[in-house]
């Protein structure tokens, strides 16, 4: 299996100079050869470039540039083609299917933030002086790169990346190890139902609270963009030091929240790995859920519109966004894989409405956004707790009818 690893670096004024550098060039050269493609469409022949060619010409690029382009790694700067060829792939995958296309932008030096070097050892190496204590990272062109590394890396090193995020430096390394022994079964299952209220009810009756990390940030981060905005835009080399530092204090004050919910979705999934074996979760259409109503013209007056609900729709997905569901079953999924947990994913339709004791399905089941009561039986609980039961009841069936 493939693990990643993130260590924060700390470079010399000099090697920050040289990793500024090292994105610089890289960007440029993604541009390049992102209006190659939108040139190369646009002539009357409609030519198609394609990555084994802009590839090929790296060479004559090199040879041509050799301050920007020519010192830096060949395979590095051939995965930042790749970058763009699966970007556009991705965009022609969009166009077939009918979804909202979104071609490839040209990308902002402050938008460009990491360079991958797709071999340890072919223009970077980790590690690369064993017998220091320290450990240190060399990047061709930049030299030996000083590593935070807070835990051990185990497997063979296959990628290096560098990134920067904000006025920090990071190495992010994947490694290929052996598949770790599996958690002692425990006999447990449980079905969880995420929510707003409640970031996470479970068939247990157990509930985890929503931290609501962005709205506890929302003043300040007001105050920030607020106080960034009052700054004319003009190029980034005539910025001044106060423009700087205020975009360095909205990108730390976002870097913040992302860290804060990483961390709480990080423990929550861990706690339902260590302490169940099967795991039934509803399959949910986040960016769905996310879209903003569709606008309801007026019939009787034209050029206006009826109310359809936008402004309360908003608050909703702010929430929804600041809950972070996305990420949470992303980090539930692969901590599960590897503990040897089982985690399923459920139709989420009516299993908040279904009675879990005499199974009739009806909207007046749930009166409120906690209450569940049956119209048919009586039966009372709350609401998200009859949710995780029956997304764990259609998740031990689903299992059941797929048996690995």
């Amino acid at each position: 299996m493939i693990r990643a690893y993130k260590f924060l670096m700390r470079p010399t004024v000099g090697q920050q100079v040289a990793l500024g550098e090292i994105l610089r060039d890289h960007c440029s050269l993604y541009n390049g050869a992102l209006q190659e493609r939108r040139d190369a469409y646009r002539h009357p022949s409609k030519t198609s470039v394609k990555y084994g060619t802009q590839s090929a010409q790296l060479k004559d690029i090199r040879a041509f540039d050799p301050e920007r382009q020519g010192r830096w790694s060949f395979s590095s700067q051939q995965a930042t083609l790749r970058r763009l060829d699966k970007a556009m792939q991705a965009f022609f995958r969009r166009v077939k299917s009918g979804d909202t296309p979104g071609y490839p932008r040209f990308r902002g030096v402050n938008w460009f933030d990491t360079v991958e070097f797709p071999k340890d050892g072919d223009g970077c190496r980790w590690d690369s002086t064993p017998h220091d204590p320290v450990t240190r990272v060399r990047f061709q062109g930049v030299g030996h790169v000083k590593v935070n590394q807070h835990r051990a890396v185990t497997g063979k090193v296959k990628t290096v990346s560098v990134k920067r995020e904000g006025r920090r430096w990071f190495v992010v390394l994947t490694a290929e190890q052996d598949r770790p022994e599996p958690l002692p079964p425990t006999g447990s299952v449980v079905g969880i139902d995420l929510g707003i209220a409640s970031f996470l009810a479970d068939s247990h009756g157990g509930f985890v609270p929503n931290p609501r990390h962005g709205r506890t940030a929302a003043a300040k981060l007001e105050t920030a963009q607020r106080a960034l905005s009052r700054f004319p835009r003009v190029r980034r080399d005539k910025r001044t030091g106060n423009h700087r530092r205020a975009v360095e204090k909205v990108t730390k004050l976002h870097g913040r929240v992302r860290r804060q919910r990483l961390d709480h979705a990080h423990k929550t999934a861990l706690g339902l790995v260590r302490v169940h074996d099967f795991i039934a979760h509803e399959d949910l259409k986040i960016r769905n859920m996310g879209k903003a109503p569709a606008p309801k013209p007026d019939p009787d007056q034209a050029g206006a519109f009826l109310p359809n609900g936008a402004a309360a729709k908003a608050g909703l997905n702010r929430s929804i966004a600041d809950a972070g569901w996305g990420v949470f079953l992303t980090i539930l999924h692969a901590k599960a894989v590897s503990a040897g947990r089982e985690v399923i994913a459920v139709d989420p339709r009516n299993t908040s409405r279904e009675c879990p004791e005499c199974g009739h399905t009806a909207k007046e089941n749930r009166p409120t956004q906690e209450k569940f009561h049956c119209v048919a039986c009586g039966h009372t609980a709350h609401a998200d707790t009859v949710g995780a039961t029956n997304v764990l009841r259609a998740g031990l069936v689903r299992r059941d009818a797929n048996p690995a």
